[in-house]
């Protein structure tokens, strides 16, 4: 995963009136903490973090924090939450937890289903039943998808978590072995509606039998 760097600054006024005034000055509040890391208030340029967050295509993004304090002090981060407005989707306020590049951490990652699906060609439906895996990598091997490949599957047929592959060093974390996808039969309500549409078109086509003969 590529390391995206994003500069910051100290801050020390805390509450809503500060946080203000950093945001009319195009600049939002942050925090920086971690299970060996002490607090520390920050704030940084919005454009910056914008700019930032356009680098990746994946919603994790591992970060180069230079913090900005009379001299640079460099931070590996990953952003825990961002808080958005609900109306106007403008960033208020970003938690960073910091990570140690050389120990795992688990990381939520979105499952990308792949290939022409042999159910789905007989009729059945694609479930994906899990639309993110946590995993278990360095924060430098951390996949920005898994693939799940579901040509072969055919109805009723499922891929559970133990069955997809890994490149690397990379875990799932899943003490039960849950399902992934699946293909589902044609549902019933399916299968009334054809039958439906037959005997409409059945009654329409006996509706002009009938009204050639009476004008014959």
């Amino acid at each position: 995963m590529k390391i995206i760097e994003l500069k910051a600054n100290i801050r020390t006024a805390v509450g809503n009136g500060p946080a203000r005034v950093l945001r009319r000055k195009d600049r939002i509040p942050a925090i920086l903490y971690g299970p060996n890391t002490e607090p520390i208030l920050l704030s940084l340029d919005i454009t910056d973090l914008e700019q930032a967050l356009k680098k990746v295509k994946s919603r994790q993004i591992l970060l180069n924090l230079a913090i900005q304090n009379g001299k640079t002090i460099n931070r590996s981060a990953m952003i825990k939450e961002l808080q958005v407005h609900p109306v106007f989707q403008t960033f208020l306020h970003v938690d960073f937890y910091e990570v140690a590049m050389d120990r795992k951490i688990t990381v939520k990652v979105p499952v990308v289903t792949v290939g022409k699906t042999k159910g789905v060609e007989l009729g059945g439906t694609l479930q994906l039943v899990r639309r993110e895996l946590d995993v278990l990598c360095l924060p430098s091997q951390i996949p920005n998808k898994i693939e799940v490949d579901t040509t072969n599957l055919d109805i009723g047929d499922s891929i559970h978590v133990e069955e997809i592959p890994l490149e690397g060093d990379i875990e799932l974390s899943a003490d039960v072995n849950f399902t992934v996808v699946t293909v589902l039969a044609p549902t019933v309500e399916e299968v009334e509606e054809v039958e439906e549409e037959e005997l409409e078109e059945a009654a329409g086509e006996e509706e002009e039998s009938e009204t050639e003969t009476e004008d014959q």
